[in-house]
């Protein structure tokens, strides 16, 4: 064990865990990567392309090493980095990116063949012999790829989604976000404060600073305590804000019960979005590394990282205990590390500090101008080599703490495309101008590193974000604290002939920044391509900025000149399955009821999905025991008596406007805009290219006010496109749309006793056909001042009605209409029923509007207005389109017990059956009992010209053919006597 005395973990609540089937120890308050550091654990896993044996770098999400496959069986969860992994009793962790042993990798014979390996080497190999990419390289390469392996099982985790809304979103639970959150709690504003971390102090956790001459958490203590007794604040620990997105929304996600062994019902992850009128990004900075020969070695970390340890988690990083740690720098920072080191009970072997005028802190032997060029140890850290000028000598340590500097958290602030720009005193990039609007960032990841200054920082960021809202906020008394300047060099890296590792996870060296450089990839864009640099899990967070140096010492310009990068979301990596926010199985997409659904389920309906709609498909009664029977039922009781079917579920959409009339007609390719008030139109919508996408109703309401009705499936599409032609095509027409599908319920009644069913709830309206005569609308009131529209419009091709109520009295309405006809022998239909009916009637529906179709093909070629333009009726009069001679028609087979089925493609009697013989296919079929045979739709070449004709329709996939006549697509009341009756 490599404790050091004091700590932030409890030692009175030790935990169980297991990693690569070996058993440890650690306590309530330690990550993963703390207990097997405690544990004398430094190999935790091996580097993407070379294999070499890996250790902990970082402390925090910024860690690109040591990623782990948490749990086992379904439950296992890969690619989770051990720095914020929280222990629990019972942890089961592994390593993973090995085959064989993590000891014995080996796949790490690719370290040796790394000359074939370096930058580019992708887009210049495996591109010859041809022949062998697909039978050698590829899968050689699928195999080799990746880090960790999913279980292949489905995910038996729960996730969530929320939706939050405040005055002041803080980001960040450090110095800076305490005080933000503070200040704007104290004023009343209403305030998230999001940390990644299990606990709020982020930097004030990792250092041995004093506030108020006391340790730092009582006052961490004290103040989180204030903040989660404010009714007006929310504390939110184990949250991670991830990006940044339009009109202040925030991505973030909330680690729920990960850190538990047991769930006990919670969810593992919640999604939250996230609108805050004003931003405080708080996020902190990361430390950098220099690079040197053989820098990746288990054991080599940074010196911060190394600090965290000894002061939050008590532990020393060496795999012996009394084992001696040194710190390489360029900066003062790197010296504190080893005063703390120190004053834990660790041994400090030395600081090597590239200043010449370093001057040691404390009781450590310094190395002064001097650098760290080399190091051994296969499997973890056991010497360096240490040169100051021409002399060198090797120093024994156990692990040895690195600290270039550090570089803000800028990340949300460049979703937007915000470029940070350069700080030369702090020889790092902050916050530019440009980034999200609203967004204020304070603290360190603005500079402002000094405790003193971040909190300062934090206080004035929120006062200001609130005097922008209009909220009085004064800025509190601030503890004394540390503000001690970083004194710091302009050190990048240490020149030599080996190998040194800028960026871990992806295996990227100095190097390969050569190579990029002599092969004139020199951008920012082209460097991150070529090399794969910043392309890992971490996004580069401690390579980015050491690379560019590199970069701009190989161009001559100064690192400003030669660029950055921007960073897009997320900051962290976000499971699949909590962007899914739970949606899988009968949740993979949200589900519609019809006001009527509880109403069809008491009456034992059948229901069916229909798009996001559960539909009733039939209502089976008695002694019927197949579908069959009940849909045939149905369907006759529709044509001699009356029938009720919910059709809510078809797109309403409302349309105002004193240009109302002109905007449908660029939409519809027939006339709209000279519809009478009072009246229903049939139309049909094109797409750009010509082919119709939906058909429907236009009713005319009032002269500036339509109701346009679109097909279930096309509902949101058709919506969709009309606002877009309202906002972008003609923004300068004076319309208003609104989307009303589910503010109406809609029932339609059909059949030759509809009238009189209706006649008995309407309110004093005249139902006659000279008063309300087919294809007529009213707005009325019905059962004694209910609002009402009245629709006479026919699907079935029988006397029918659509009457429409607001949706929460559709159930009611329902239940009215069936207690009020049943004397006349009322039934209700569901969707089967309805297909029925509108093939006998010949009726267009999604079969037949499946994208590929035309206007004339369905013989609706005159429809398409040549008196005004609109969507589609140029293209759609192309030779290519005109040209098409498949037409609608029915089928019926020879045999009335044979079926047609749907899908079919249709041949003359005779003819080979390949495409160049194919003349047409089936679109929707079914048994009609008004015609008592199985009968069809369908297209075919010339369809109009050939009605009697005997014709095969051929179902290839299950070698199905029956011969059928071409017939006119009306199989009941061609001439339309009976809707208009």
């Amino acid at each position: 064990m490599s404790r050091l005395s004091g700590g932030l973990v409890d030692r009175n609540a030790p935990l169980n865990f297991r990693f690569d089937g070996a058993e440890y120890s650690g306590f309530q308050g330690d990550t993963l990567a703390s207990a097997l550091l405690a544990n004398g654990v430094q190999l935790m896993g091996r580097s993407f392309k070379y294999h070499r044996p890996r250790g902990v770098v970082a402390a925090g999400s910024e860690e690109p090493n040591a990623l782990v496959t948490l749990r086992t069986g379904a439950y296992a969860e890969p690619n989770t980095r051990a720095t914020v992994a929280e222990l629990y009793d019972g942890l089961e962790a592994s390593s993973q990116n090995y085959a064989g042993a993590l000891e014995r990798d080996w796949l790490a014979v690719n370290d040796l063949l790394s000359p074939f390996f370096a930058a580019g080497f992708y887009y210049k190999t495996f591109m010859w012999p041809r022949a062998f990419w697909e039978k050698l390289y590829e899968p050689m390469i699928r195999k080799a790829a990746g880090l960790g392996a999913l279980s292949g099982l489905p995910d038996p985790d729960a996730y969530d989604r929320g939706y939050l809304h405040c005055d002041l979103l803080v980001v960040g639970g450090g110095a800076a976000g305490l005080m933000a959150a503070l200040t704007a709690g104290r004023a009343g504003a209403k305030v998230i404060l999001a940390d990644e971390d299990f606990a709020l102090g982020g930097r004030l956790l990792a250092e041995s600073h004093t506030l108020d001459d006391a340790p730092a958490t009582d006052w961490l203590r004290a103040t989180e305590a204030e903040l989660r007794a404010m009714p007006n604040v929310r504390v939110m620990t184990r949250m991670t804000v991830f990006g940044t997105y339009d009109h202040g929304v925030y991505g973030a996600v909330e680690r729920v019960s990960d850190h538990l062994a047991e769930a006990g019902g919670k969810v593992r992850q919640t999604l939250w979005r996230i609108t805050a009128r004003r931003t405080v990004l708080a996020a902190g900075a990361t430390e950098r590394h220099i690079p040197f020969a053989d820098n990746d070695r288990p054991g080599i970390m940074l010196a911060g990282a190394m600090r965290a340890y000894a002061n939050r988690w008590a532990v020393a990083p060496v795999r012996q205990a009394g084992d001696g740690i040194a710190i390489f720098t360029n900066n003062d920072d790197g010296h504190r590390t080893a005063l703390d080191l120190l004053a834990r009970g660790a041994k400090v072997a030395g600081v090597v500090d590239v200043r010449t005028d370093a001057k040691a802190l404390g009781d450590y032997r310094l190395y002064a101008g001097s650098v760290v060029t080399g190091s051994k140890g296969r499997l973890g850290l056991k010497r360096i080599e240490i040169r100051s000028g021409h002399k060198a000598e090797w120093l024994d340590c156990g692990a040895l703490g690195v600290s270039g500097g550090w570089n803000p958290n800028v990340h949300l602030a460049s979703h937007h495309r915000g470029r940070p720009v350069w700080n030369e005193d702090l020889l790092a990039f902050v916050p530019g101008e440009g980034g999200p609007a609203g967004l204020i960032p304070a603290g360190a990841c603005n500079g402002e590193g000094s405790t003193a200054q971040a909190m300062a920082s934090g206080a004035r960021a929120a006062a200001r974000a609130l005097r922008d809202l209009g909220i009085a906020a004064s800025v509190p008394d601030l503890p004394k604290a540390e503000d001690i300047p970083l004194e710091q060099a302009a050190f990048w890296h240490v020149p030599g002939k080996k190998r040194a590792w800028v960026d871990f996870q992806n295996d990227v060296t100095v190097k390969d920044i050569a190579l990029a450089h002599k092969e004139n990839m020199r951008p920012v864009e082209h460097l991150k391509r070529w090399t794969t640099l910043g392309m890992a899990t971490d996004q580069g967070k401690t390579a980015n900025v050491s690379a560019l140096a590199v970069m701009a010492e190989l161009t001559g310009k100064p690192i400003p000149e030669t660029g950055t990068t921007i960073f897009r979301p997320p900051y962290t990596g976000v499971s699949l399955g909590v962007l899914g926010g739970g949606d899988t199985g009968p949740h993979f997409r949200p589900t519609r009821l019809t006001p009527t659904h509880e109403w069809a389920k008491a009456r034992g309906a059948k229901f069916v999905e229909v798009g996001q709609w559960m539909r009733a498909q039939y209502f089976p009664q008695g002694a019927e025991t197949n579908w069959r029977e009940s849909v045939d039922r149905e369907v006759l009781a529709v044509r001699a008596g009356v029938g009720l079917c919910d059709v809510t579920t078809l797109g309403k959409v409302d349309v105002q406007g004193a240009d109302a009339g002109e905007f449908l007609n660029r939409i519809y390719a027939n006339m709209m805009g000279t519809l009478p008030v009072g009246r229903v139109r049939y139309g049909i919508m094109l797409r750009e290219d010509g082919h119709i996408y939906d058909d429907g109703t236009c009713a005319r309401l009032a002269e500036d006010h339509y109701v346009v009705t679109t097909t279930t499936a096309n509902a949101g599409l058709c919506y969709r496109q009309m606002e877009f032609a309202r906002q972008c095509l003609w923004p300068d027409l004076d319309v208003q749309l609104i989307s009303t599908t589910e503010a109406w319920a809609q029932i339609a009644v059909a059949g030759p006793k509809s009238r009189e069913l209706l006649s008995r709830i309407v309110d004093g309206f005249d139902l006659s056909n000279e008063a309300f005569p087919f294809m007529g609308c009213a707005e009325l009131t019905i059962c004694g001042g209910l609002r009402a529209r009245l629709f006479r419009i026919s699907f079935s091709g029988e006397l029918a009605y659509e009457i429409a109520v607001p949706a929460r009295f559709g159930h009611a309405l329902m239940e009215r209409l069936m207690e009020t006809g049943a004397d006349l022998g009322v039934t209700p239909y569901g969707t089967e029923t309805l297909a029925v009916l509108r093939i006998e009637k010949g009726h267009a529906a999604g079969a037949e509007l499946n994208g590929q179709t035309t206007a004339q093909m369905l013989g609706l070629g005159r429809m398409v207005s040549a008196k005004k333009d609109s969507i589609g009726a140029i293209m759609s009069r192309r030779e290519g389109l005109a040209a098409d001679k498949r037409r609608l028609v029915g089928l019926q087979p020879l045999n009335p017990e044979e079926r047609i089925f749907a899908g079919s493609h249709l041949f003359t009697r005779g003819d080979r059956r390949t495409m160049d013989t194919d003349q047409g296919w089936v679109t929707s079929a079914c048994y009609s009992p008004h015609v008592k045979s199985h009968i069809a739709l369908g297209f075919v070449e010339h369809g109009e010209t050939r009605m009697g004709e005997v014709i095969v329709a051929y179902n290839p996939l299950e070698n199905q053919g029956c011969d059928c006549r071409i017939v006119p697509a009306h199989f009941v009341d061609p001439e339309g006597e009976r809707l208009r009756d």
